[in-house]
């Protein structure tokens, strides 16, 4: 369904923390103008936890309207609440959303048999395709390479964004798949230090934080992952590399919502918990901006 370079959007507010429509629109023309391949919205960059579920829903239909059909929207559908997963995937899917990304369920620690009797329910009440997104650091449960083969055998259930940044893991994840002829299982890089890595392995591409600033650059590495010209591949990701890191040098998405800003794209606002960039991490975000060239 899905190749290459996603971008895990982040959400434009105002100053005030309402919710920047126009600065949303922006950010959706110039990935469409940049190479993007689709467009995660309300994912963790897109600030999730923070938005109310009414302000969830506005989003994702907003985002479907301005995409008009140029670029596939993902939703962010994920709940630690089976109902509630179940509720934002109906609205995504209402909403004309391309899949849902539903994560593993936080706080409450489920168990395997839990997560797989989660996701299983969530498809078996709703058509829209689904990729479950495994975030261990964010989430304390864990989704094992066991329980994502049952899953790939579930209909609807269509791939994982795999953001456990270890690479040992995903090509045992990818092994494992081919061996039991589950091939046609999307897996997605999370992690955009893993993604070159993944795809040379056989993934599909990357679920980018990257990719918000440096759309073109992203595109093209994952183009050259795909095609299997690892040195062009290389090449590109050795200019992202900077970025992979220093984006991540606060939680995300504080360190891309002041990038983004720094670009004069959007406004640097976030909402509390979430907290401005500290000044002392500002000119290392910058710097990696100019070394990918987005900043000049």
């Amino acid at each position: 369904m899905f190749l290459g370079s996603i971008v895990a959007i982040a959400t434009p507010m105002h100053p005030d923390g309402a919710l920047d429509f126009e600065g949303l629109a922006r950010l959706i023309e110039f990935h469409i103008d940049n190479g993007t391949a689709a467009i995660v919205v309300v994912g963790t960059t897109g600030e999730s936890p923070t938005v109310d579920f009414q302000e969830h829903g506005e989003l994702i239909r907003r985002t479907v309207e301005m995409a008009r059909g140029r670029i596939p929207v993902i939703a962010g559908t994920g709940a630690n609440s089976t109902a509630e997963a179940i509720d934002l995937t109906r609205y995504a899917r209402d909403a004309g959303a391309a899949a849902g990304l539903s994560v593993v369920p936080y706080y409450n620690k489920p168990t395997q048999e839990g997560l797989y009797r989660h996701f299983r329910t969530i498809a078996e009440q709703d058509e829209l395709p689904m990729l479950v997104y495994n975030v261990p650091g964010r989430t304390v449960a864990d989704l094992a390479n066991e329980t994502v083969l049952r899953l790939s055998e579930v209909p609807g259930i269509v791939g994982i964004k795999d953001a456990t940044a270890d690479v040992g893991r995903g090509s045992e994840l990818l092994r494992a798949l081919r061996q039991a002829g589950r091939d046609q299982f999307a897996v997605f890089s999370g992690e955009d230090i893993t993604g070159l890595a993944l795809m040379l392995l056989g993934a599909r591409g990357v679920i980018s934080v990257t990719a918000n600033v440096a759309p073109k650059l992203m595109a093209e590495m994952c183009a050259a992952a795909l095609a299997g010209d690892a040195r062009t591949a290389c090449e590109r990701n050795d200019r992202l590399l900077p970025l992979h890191r220093k984006l991540f040098v606060e939680a995300n998405p504080i360190p891309v919502k002041w990038a983004l800003a720094e670009m004069g794209l959007i406004h640097n606002a976030l909402r509390l918990p979430l907290t401005p960039l500290a000044a002392q991490h500002q000119e290392t975000v910058r710097a990696a901006l100019r070394d990918a060239g987005c900043l000049h």
